[in-house]
């Protein structure tokens, strides 16, 4: 019978790009740029590495097909590289090979890399990749803004709450996430706002103004594991271990027949649902010590909230608007400034939200480093809300 593997997998060296438009880098200078903080970090030799996994989604625009770039950037002594790709989850993707590897036995020491280079490509939002059937029969005039917009109406009709109350609160949101990213010198933006600002801000596709939609930029983000056992041989004294990693893909239920209101994500509620099964958490909002969620938008975070249970289904406007999720407040979000102050280089997304948790559990996150957090979890939902993929990964310290 499967036992999960809570605490089989630590994580000893972490490192994250600056994030932003970094016109005169490469992937490659990216990727180096994060592989040479999480190695020093680690403490190890490359000769030491058994396996690798690259996270990258638009490969025409960033590293091609294969996993070729990463072992000849970074020079790896002919290992196995694997290239993943799973919409917004691809940086989480490449991190949930590589443990599993090491869990697995496979590997003693896998490497995790996450890099996207999008500013190139000239586009205001993601590019897409061709045009063809799907997406001129299938989603004509589909945008991302509009698509989280509708989510943003159906959540406001389902729970009677009034449109300018809704926006109010995701103005809270972002307003929130630049006041964290003012403190992180990674972030693309670290310019402060008001919520006034947000509400008076350029519509996008109502009821998302411009501060309500994160922005496009390049960075990579890495992580290196082994077992604690491993860990404790190198010196590790102080170790960060995973306590769960579920992905939920959309079976396509959301779009086939009327069971689904349009004002969550389902995917999201079945894997916290398993990660919390998978590392032992009954109470989630009292448990868990901060979160990072994919808050492509403000109206995501604001979901999120209660498709992770730390909120009560209608009850995160009221939890958002009282500072629960502040970096003061009860159960901290997007303490490094999230997607909203980082943009969204969509192999390096979910790795970048790791490496937030990892400092912050061994007390490396400088000015905006909370008081003793011991269990993060982080959160990916690529896709629109009626056709994803969501990812939910736990990280904590280890108590042997």
């Amino acid at each position: 019978m499967a036992r999960g593997i809570k605490d089989k997998v630590a994580i000893i060296g972490m490192g994250c790009s600056r994030f932003g438009e970094r016109w005169n880098d490469g992937p490659e200078e990216l990727m180096i740029e994060a592989f040479d903080e999480a190695i020093a970090d680690a403490g190890i030799a490359k000769d030491d590495l058994g396996a690798a996994w690259l996270g990258v989604f638009f490969q025409e625009q960033s590293t091609g097909k294969s996993g070729l770039p990463l072992s000849q950037a970074l020079r790896l002594p002919n290992i196995p590289v694997t290239r993943v790709e799973n919409l917004c989850a691809t940086g989480t993707e490449a991190l949930r090979g590589a443990v599993y590897a090491v869990a697995a036995g496979a590997v003693d020491i896998a490497l995790a890399m996450g890099v996207e280079k999008l500013k190139d490509t000239g586009y205001s939002g993601l590019p897409e990749r061709t045009k063809g059937t799907f997406e001129d029969l299938w989603l004509p005039g589909s945008t991302a803004p509009g698509s989280f917009a509708q989510l943003a109406s159906a959540y406001a009709a389902k729970h009677g709450v009034s449109m300018e109350d809704l926006k109010r609160a995701m103005a809270h949101v972002s307003w929130k996430s630049h006041e964290n990213g003012a403190l992180n010198p990674k972030a693309h933006l670290r310019n402060r706002i008001t919520i006034e600002k947000v509400l008076e801000a350029p519509m996008i596709s109502y009821p998302l103004g411009l501060y309500d939609c994160c922005g496009v930029s390049d960075g990579a983000a890495c992580a290196i594991v082994t077992t604690p056992e491993i860990a404790r041989e190198l010196g590790k004294t102080d170790l960060v271990t995973v306590k769960a990693m579920q992905l939920a893909p959309s079976n396509g239920v959301e779009m086939s027949h009327a069971s689904w209101d349009g004002a969550h994500a389902m995917t999201a509620r079945i894997a916290a649902k398993r990660a919390y099964e998978e590392a032992g958490i009954r109470n989630p909002r009292e448990e868990l010590d901060l979160i990072e969620v994919h808050d492509c938008f403000s109206i995501t975070e604001l979901v999120t909230m209660e498709d992770l249970g730390v909120s009560g289904d209608g009850e995160a406007v009221r939890d958002i608007m009282d500072g629960v999720f502040d970096r003061d407040g009860a159960l901290p979000v997007q303490v490094d400034g999230g997607l909203k102050c980082f943009g969204h280089p969509i192999g390096a997304t979910g790795l970048r939200m790791v490496y937030e948790i990892y400092l912050q559990i061994l007390g490396r996150a400088g000015e905006r480093q909370l008081d003793n957090p011991r269990l993060g979890l982080t959160h990916n939902l690529g896709g629109i809300p009626n056709r994803n993929v969501c990812s939910v990964s736990i990280f904590g310290r280890y108590d042997a």
